[in-house]
């Protein structure tokens, strides 16, 4: 199977995977959607699901925003993009400076001990990045705190996750988002073999198939079976 047909910018496609590709990592922490306008993401993912996301809040010294829906077994969606659309220039997070269009850029993982995973990986040949310091604010004031690594040598543009610890802060699935039901995410690459040996070593899982770098994430929405790329 292909990537999404040429000319389509909207991210959201009409669903080419089955059920049967649905093997979703027991470690899933969050899948990224990022925009460079995130009103119209927001506005886009709205009208095309039916579900209307919450604002998540303002991730601190890093100009972003984010919106969330959960998507089942303590996982979520993040809808990121600059948070002020006019001036998303320098805004590197997720690469969204340099996005022409919503796209899946990302995926999270929540290991039990994040130090032992990272250097675990890295015994067995990957480097996911050093473990950094972040947080956000939330619209209720509530500051979470969160280490993730970060600047990885080469996540193979995305496809091999992030790890995060939320450390002592209440997880995002935990509020009261609206859901959709996660059916399949599948990782595209021109060289799958190298993509599946870095998460090998990372101990994660992910369907990889030969294509252009991107993902297709499948969920079931109040108005149907989706796409989103």
């Amino acid at each position: 199977m292909g990537r999404p047909e040429p000319g389509r910018t909207d991210g959201l496609e009409p669903d080419r995977l089955s059920e049967s590709a649905a093997r979703i990592d027991p470690l899933l922490d969050h899948i990224v959607y990022a925009a460079p306008d995130i009103d119209e993401l927001v506005a886009l993912f709205r009208h095309r699901t039916g579900v209307d996301p919450p604002l998540g809040g303002r991730h601190v010294g890093r100009a972003t925003r984010n919106y969330l829906a959960g998507l089942g077994s303590g996982a979520y969606l993040e809808l990121i993009g600059p948070d002020d659309p006019a001036t998303r220039a320098g805004v590197t997070a997720f690469g969204i400076d340099s996005l022409a269009a919503p796209r899946i850029v990302g995926w999270v993982v929540r290991p039990a001990d994040i130090e032992a995973r990272v250097a675990a990986a890295r015994a067995a040949g990957y480097d996911p990045g050093e473990i950094g310091p972040l947080s956000r604010s939330t619209p209720d004031g509530t500051l979470l705190k969160w280490r993730m690594t970060m600047d990885a040598p080469d996540n193979r543009d995305g496809l091999v996750p992030r790890l995060i610890d939320w450390q002592e802060s209440p997880h995002p699935a935990a509020a009261d988002l609206p859901e959709l039901s996660l059916v399949a995410l599948v990782g595209f690459h021109p060289e799958p073999d190298v993509v599946r040996t870095d998460l090998s070593a990372l101990g994660v899982q992910l369907e990889v198939r030969q294509g252009q770098p991107g993902f297709e994430l499948v969920v079931d929405t109040p108005k149907g079976r989706i796409t989103l790329s």
